[in-house]
């Protein structure tokens, strides 16, 4: 049998012989096991060496009394249900059984048989559900326990994997980054082509760049648009590569009435060219309206006052400014200080009167990509340094990005060309706080424009000839 299966034992105890014999004869037909003893010491002894599930003990015994014993069993075995036995002159002992033994149930002699059998059975069905209920919470704890542990093992891997999405984003923020850096370094290739055509002026597009935003940046008009108008500054004159070189060449105020609407469309041809590309959407716009005046007497939509952005007039100014200087406005070069007078001049017809104080204010600050690094040879170049200014053709092409981190095989490549050709090179390299040049982890180049030709001198000075603008 199985310890489901087996039978209920009761434990009757008490010094009187007939008593037990009648106790065992009321409960056989029950189906109990039943055990006795004569006292409280031998049943005690029964109690350790045999599994019982209720004890029935008389008051009054020799040697121990059935409220010292009945205590000893809810010390020693508290699941054990207990029943006493008592005379109706018990009933002090009847108290302290029931505050020392806490008995269940206490029945007085002589006693009823239906009564006595109905207090077994409720004992047995309490020790049964105490039992179930000790086997409940400890399955309870036990689940709990493993619960714990699979929360435990659960935030382990939550923090594992939050760790590897960490990385990951890390990855991808780096990718876009250097994506980012391709696309402006694409960008600063592509406004290099015009300047190839004859007669182009070296580091033109860039210089317009580069001022357009610094005003910007002291409108306070925010990141965004200060990239912007730094791109749109590099691409303004993109609508102008299809012109023949003659018209390329001629000054604004030299073009017949045929020229100058030819060149007019450059504007449209430029937007139509970055329109394709979503994140030029604002610049395209930007191009667009970079000859729009504040007086509704510019090009190409005849735009008035508010209806053009603060970013257009910006480059409007800037480029007026640097085209007056270059030629491509008339015949005569002019001045820094003249082109800044002639800007001053379009205040309240060409542009708002704060942007021309923002590029004036904008001509005193450093130039935002100059940096202070020292210039090494192509033999202290070491894999992992940085690039930290653009490198140009003597013409002044892009050819290699500020920020380009060289590798063993583009260093080999540089001393090899400098020593083959003959070409004093210099390298400027980031520093680092120290002073010392910086180095960074390997990784490719920012560009594949990049190549044994594509490191040359700084730029020469721009051409005398006078170009378009």
């Amino acid at each position: 049998m199985t310890a489901e299966t087996q039978p209920p034992v009761v434990l009757f105890v008490d010094d009187e012989p007939s008593i037990l014999s009648s106790l065992r004869r009321l409960v056989r037909p029950q189906g109990y096991r039943v055990l006795i003893a004569p006292g409280g010491a031998p049943a005690l002894e029964i109690l350790s060496q045999e599994p019982v599930d209720v004890v029935v003990s008389d008051m009054r015994m020799p040697e121990m009394d059935g409220a010292a014993f009945l205590e000893q069993v809810r010390e020693r075995w508290p699941l054990v249900g207990r029943i006493l036995l008592t005379g109706y002159a018990d009933v002090q002992a009847t108290v302290a059984a029931v505050n020392r033994g806490q008995i269940q149930r206490h029945i007085a002699k002589p006693w009823d048989d239906r009564e006595l059998l109905m207090a077994i059975d409720d004992a047995l069905s309490r020790r049964r559900l105490e039992v179930e209920n000790r086997a409940l919470l400890q399955l309870t704890k036990s689940q709990n326990a493993e619960l714990q542990t699979l929360n435990n093992e659960l935030s382990q891997r939550v923090r594992a994997r939050t760790k590897e999405l960490e990385q990951v984003n890390g990855m991808l923020e780096k990718s876009f980054d250097q994506l980012k850096d391709n696309f402006l370094l694409s960008i600063q290739v592509f406004s290099g082509l015009l300047e190839l055509r004859e007669g182009g002026l070296a580091g033109y597009s860039r210089q317009v760049a580069d001022l357009a935003r610094r005003t910007a940046r002291r409108m306070n008009l925010g990141p965004r648009l200060e990239e912007d108008l730094h791109i749109a500054g590099l691409l303004h004159e993109i609508g102008k590569i299809s012109f023949p070189d003659t018209l390329l060449r001629k000054p604004v105020s030299l073009m017949n009435a045929e020229e100058l609407a030819h060149y007019r469309r450059h504007t449209l041809d430029g937007e139509a060219a970055l329109l394709p590309l979503g994140q030029l959407q604002q610049v395209a716009r930007l191009v667009r309206m970079q000859h729009e005046r504040i007086d509704g007497k510019g090009f190409p939509d005849g735009l008035i006052g508010d209806a053009i952005p603060l970013g257009a007039q910006i480059l409007s100014a800037v480029s007026d400014f640097h085209a007056a200087q270059t030629g491509r406005m008339a015949e005569q070069r002019f001045t820094p200080a003249q082109a800044l007078s002639l800007v001053r001049g379009g205040a309240r017809t060409r542009y708002e009167p704060e942007v021309v104080e923002a590029l004036e204010l904008a001509l005193t600050d450093e130039p935002l990509d100059v940096p202070t690094d020292r210039a090494i040879s192509p033999q202290d170049v070491v894999p992992g340094m940085v690039l930290a200014r653009d490198l140009l053709t003597p013409k002044g092409t892009l050819l290699l990005a500020a920020g380009h981190v060289f590798d063993a095989r583009l260093v080999r490549q540089i001393r090899e060309f400098a020593g083959r050709e003959g070409v004093r090179l210099s390298l400027y390299i980031r520093r680092t706080e120290d002073g010392a040049p910086s180095s960074a982890p390997l990784s490719p180049p920012a560009s594949s424009a990049a190549s044994p030709q594509a490191t040359a001198a700084p730029p020469r000075p721009a051409p005398q000839g006078a170009s378009h603008g």
